[in-house]
């Protein structure tokens, strides 16, 4: 009855259809009396809100300069005043707008253009004016404040889709804020969605809804509108090109502007599905709040996948201004071979300039876009914020040795620990996989008297002079240094090829060859060092039953059994969060490294209390950056993410997926003899018409993914087998595009 009451007392309107419409700040309703529409705006009453919409008042007036466009007019009061303050609220009463809704009619490029060219004009009426009530209002709409939305990133409820919006938090944090102080501001109306902007005959012809007007930089009005026009595109920059060029021809764009715009967009997506996320909670019933809530979502996503360098040359081209510099690749290529030996390769026949990444996504210079299926050093994704703010504010704090005692080493050592049997209780911090590697045979031949290492064929268990030397993968190859005397080399257990048709059988029948050598060196063993999965091997899981013989066997000889897991660990596997879980087997012995820090170094050896205190035997064991605050604080993030992200498990699903996926074209396609291994951690063994090794086919398709943007490797005895092992936020989804190209490439 108050709206009644209202309408009667201060506008001499009676006898009104009043229907409610929704709104975010304000109560809103539709008001049709006689043959006019209006549109009542109720408020809570505050001098704040008083302040600020005398001052959208006085800027709606300004912009009826522009007689071609319709914005909405503020109808007086019978005592001609322009805001009503009535129990406890204020109110006010405009013009409806009449026209077509954008979001309701197809986003032609000639509606776009029409959509900048009406902002510019818009910007160019509003953006020199001053009203101290706006340039004072701070919203979480404003993408200045963008940082201000940071506080509802806990109300998104899935894990992986906080940490994707986090990225986008931590990229502002990187390209935007540094040069904000640079830009341009003004007032702009700050909300160009599909239900704000009117059309007529395909022209954009007006705009409603000032409320989040709002002093701030210029480029956040295109930066809305595109977020908006650019939903359930198939290909947003291409929605996006008539906007901004329409834009630019009536309010000149700077490049700078253009060149951040991509984080800016990112931004509005992030603000939106962060605030849908909160309002959820508070009001789960509003579908005006969440109306956008899954395209934003979708786009989020989409925009993910486009490198950020193609965003801003598009978005420059647009504007008509050259693309961002790039070295070239030749020069690039000259420059390294002026300063590196050629000992250090380069992936693929065509070289990658990479610059940039973002979880399963890689991003090269040129601004193409590839699905990484193969670092699995990235564990948690390329960049994940968590990791990267671990590491950052860390190192802002303290970084030190292990000399000290500090709160990160602590508890880093505590959590990882925990995720081992209980005898495993010490740990050793290095810094690589291969340090570790040296660090466990030092450790052994101290702890059991013994000299001798048992190793397998094709394993690589890393790069120091000790690593190399039980790298059967590293000695025996051309330019290897050979076998050393100390190292007994067991053949590698691999089921495909055996002849074997049972695992059980053919992990039996290696076993018995690798105890019969450990006879005849007997009590000379100080350990045998394994891969459960052998990686450099062709991704090739150790048969069914083989560690369990072998490790009886050493122990009871007096050595000791080590099972490295610098590639396998970490939950990669799906079934099991280490490799030697999967042969039933408690090694005495783990290494540890690679996706350990998601990319940055960070090595480790985890042993028993025994073991550890043979080697307190006098000179101490040091590690200059083994330890250090900030590897502790990141290997703790990646820690927190896997068990956050239920990253094993989602290994383990889209791992099962994946592997049904590609044996189905091995059923198409007699090149692919095997698909192996476990998680997202497979082999893909590629032969040739004979049955044997087909490295020229493996190379090729490795190489002509490449050329469709999936990046993949190979390895084993003969490069002949494909490697799979993506960061694991590599989805389904991906999975997908992986075996369509990988049919297409075979086909």
């Amino acid at each position: 009855m108050e709206i009644v009451n209202v309408l009667k007392n201060f506008y001499g309107l009676e006898n009104c259809t009043i229907s409610k419409l929704e709104g975010y700040d304000s109560t809103n309703y539709k008001v049709v009396h006689k043959k006019s529409i209006f549109v009542l705006k109720q408020y809570i009453s505050s001098e704040e809100t008083k302040a600020l919409l005398q001052a959208e008042n006085r800027v709606l007036k300004e912009l009826v300069a522009l007689k071609e466009y319709n914005f909405p007019v503020v109808i007086s009061s019978n005592t001609k005043e322009k805001l009503i303050t009535n129990n406890g609220s204020i109110f006010r009463l405009l013009s409806f707008v009449e026209g077509d809704f954008v979001g309701d009619i197809d986003h032609t490029a000639d509606l776009l253009y029409s959509f900048g060219e009406f902002l510019a004009e818009m910007d160019v009426i509003t953006v020199p004016l001053y009203e101290a009530a706006v340039v004072g209002k701070e919203t979480q709409w404003d993408l200045r404040h963008f940082k201000s939305n940071y506080k509802y990133l806990d109300y998104i409820p899935n894990p992986k889709d906080r940490s994707l919006v986090d990225y986008f938090f931590l990229q502002f944090e990187q390209h935007v804020s540094p040069i904000e102080h640079q830009l341009r501001k003004g007032i702009i109306h700050n909300d160009g969605n599909d239900w704000n902007v009117l059309t007529k005959n395909g022209k954009v012809t007006g705009i409603i809804d000032f409320g989040d007007m709002c002093s701030t930089w210029l480029i956040n009005e295109i930066a809305v509108a595109l977020t908006y026009v650019m939903m359930c595109k198939d290909d947003p920059l291409v929605t996006a090109a008539p906007l901004i060029q329409g834009y630019h021809k009536v309010n000149s764009l700077k490049e700078q502007e253009l060149d951040i715009l991509y984080y800016l967009v990112a931004a509005r997506l992030c603000t939106s599905v962060c605030n849908s996320a909160y309002t959820k909670k508070q009001k789960p019933d509003s579908e005006y709040i969440t109306v956008s809530e899954k395209p934003a979502w979708d786009l989020l996503r989409k925009w993910l996948t486009i490198n950020p360098i193609k965003a801003k040359d598009e978005f420059r081209k647009a504007a008509g201004f050259t693309p961002s510099a790039k070295q070239s690749l030749r020069k690039q290529l000259e420059r390294r071979k002026n300063h590196f030996s050629e000992a250090l390769s380069l992936s693929y026949t065509k070289p990658i300039q990479m610059h940039q990444s973002a979880f399963q996504y890689m991003y090269d210079t040129d601004g193409n876009t590839f699905l990484d299926a193969y670092n699995n050093i990235m564990l948690a994704g390329h960049c994940h914020p968590n990791v990267v703010r671990a590491g950052s504010t860390t190192m802002a704090r303290l970084n030190t040795n292990t000399r000290y005692v500090y709160e990160e080493l602590l508890a880093y050592s505590e959590k990882l620990l925990s995720k081992f049997p209980a005898k495993l209780n010490k740990v050793f911090l290095v810094n690589s996989g291969s340090a570790a590697s040296d660090l466990a045979i030092r450790i052994a031949i101290a702890h059991t008297g013994k000299s001798k290492v048992m190793v397998l064929e094709h394993g690589y268990h890393g790069n120091t002079r000790m690593g190399i030397d039980i790298s059967h993968y590293k000695y025996s190859h051309k330019g290897g240094s050979g076998r050393k005397e100390n190292i007994i080399q067991t053949p590698m257990p691999n089921a495909f090829g055996s002849g074997f048709n049972d695992e059980d059988e053919a992990g039996n029948h290696f076993a018995d060859i690798t105890n019969s050598q450990i006879d005849t060196d007997k009590n000379q063993i100080a350990a045998f060092i394994a891969e459960p999965i052998v990686g450099c091997g062709g991704q090739v899981p150790l048969a069914n039953g083989y560690l369990e013989k072998v490790y009886k066997s050493i122990r009871k000889q007096g050595g000791i059994c080590i099972s490295d897991e610098v590639q396998v660990g970490f939950g990669r596997l799906g079934d099991f969060f280490w490799g030697f879980e999967m042969h039933n087997v408690v090694p005495d012995m783990v290494i540890i490294g690679k996706p350990m820090g998601n990319g940055h170094p960070v090595g480790a050896v985890v042993t028993t209390d025994e073991i550890a205190a043979s080697f307190d035997n006098g000179p101490e064991f040091f590690s200059s950056f083994g330890g250090n605050p900030v590897s502790c604080a990141i290997g703790q993030a990646v820690l927190e993410v896997v068990d956050q992200e239920s990253l094993q498990e989602h290994a383990k699903e889209v791992g099962d997926y994946l592997i049904n996926e590609l044996r189905t074209i091995q059923n198409q396609h007699a090149e692919i003899a095997d698909v192996r291994g476990s998680g997202l951690f497979l082999g893909v063994e590629i032969i040739d018409s004979d049955g044997g090794p087909n490295t020229k086919l493996a190379s090729k398709i490795k190489n002509e993914l490449r050329e469709q943007f999936i990046l993949i490797s190979t390895d084993g005895p003969f490069d002949s087998v494909l490697k799979i092992k993506p960061p694991l936020s590599f989805s389904k989804n991906d999975a997908d595009t992986l075996v369509r190209a990988l049919r297409q490439v075979l086909t």
